[in-house]
């Protein structure tokens, strides 16, 4: 019996630090679980109405913020109506091709292509934004993309000043140049870099957050959008989601599955892994996805933009 009484007084005092564990375990699972959804399923910084800096796009910048590759041509591209096709395999089986052929503007990113995507993506391209890191994958097949725009077409590059910036001279810039020669139709601009310094302040304005010192990237959807509200009047998006598409809730609907991220890489990584896992990042630098939409969202309301497949 002494025995017994001496072992449950050896016990006690370790259950008790145990329970103390776990408890502190438990809390602390809790808290990063919180601040993870917090930084997943809602945008980086929710303005209040004390905080919230709305941005005149019409009036923010101008057009003089991209500067030629070649000659000296400027920037004068203006379209009442615009069909902005995004990169998401959300467009796969749209049948929105004819659509947006249609439309007087049609805006596209980086290397996505058209041929064998007619149907659900169209044929006709008016502009396209490239980013820097894109740039080899589009001028290396200048007949899948020079080739296949309206007759006289912009492209715009976006990038660090030290990679495609005029004072820059280094590889991407001269290999920009010649294609601008070659293709005197095709007017080649890139964002200057006073434009790219607004273009952080922007994203620090509407979202709260310092870019650099959030490590942020931002996307080249980001680019896009804001450079089709400054020159398009009505824009209509195919293919992108809304900012909350990713939650836990909505992605367990009844027939939801993966989504590429690319429709023209099926077998890429998935769309919200890549949302999600860019959005929660705090180490390197991210595109805020999630971030961003939440703004586009905001925009929507105030520059006539709409959103097509799915529609929100």
């Amino acid at each position: 019996m002494g025995l017994r009484l001496s072992g449950k007084g050896q016990q006690s005092p370790r259950m008790v630090i145990f329970a103390a564990i776990f408890i502190l375990m438990t809390l602390l699972i809790l808290y990063g679980s919180n601040n993870v959804n917090d930084s997943i399923y809602t945008p980086m910084h929710v303005a209040t109405s004390h905080t919230l800096k709305t941005t005149d796009l019409k009036k923010w910048a101008g057009k003089d913020g991209y500067v030629p590759f070649h000659g000296n041509k400027s920037m004068t591209m203006h379209c009442h109506n615009c069909a902005l096709v995004t990169s998401s395999s959300h467009v796969l089986g749209s049948q929105a091709g004819e659509e947006i052929d249609r439309t007087e503007c049609v805006i596209r990113m980086n290397d996505a292509p058209t041929l064998g995507y007619e149907t659900d993506v169209g044929s006709r391209t008016s502009l396209r934004v490239v980013a820097h890191s894109s740039v080899f994958r589009v001028v290396r097949r200048p007949n899948d993309f020079l080739h296949r725009m309206d007759s006289n077409p912009v492209i715009i590059f976006w990038g660090p000043p030290n990679k495609i910036g005029r004072d820059a001279k280094g590889t991407l810039y001269r290999l920009i140049q010649r294609v601008s020669m070659t293709y005197s139709n095709v007017s080649c601009f890139s964002i200057a870099p006073s434009k790219m310094r607004k273009f952080d302040a922007l994203f620090h304005r509407e979202t709260g957050r310092d870019r650099q010192k959030s490590h942020s990237w931002l996307s080249t959807g980001w680019f896009t959008m804001v450079t089709a509200i400054e020159i398009c009047d009505n824009i209509k998006v195919y293919g992108m989601v809304p900012p909350n598409h990713c939650s836990p809730f909505s992605r367990r609907k009844p027939g939801s599955k993966k989504m590429p991220y690319h429709y023209y890489k099926p077998r890429g990584p998935d769309e919200c892994v890549t949302y999600l896992q860019n959005e929660s990042g705090r180490r390197g630098n991210h595109h805020r996805f999630i971030t961003e939409k939440q703004v586009f969202a905001r925009w929507a309301k105030q520059y006539n933009i709409t959103f097509a497949h799915p529609k929100w």
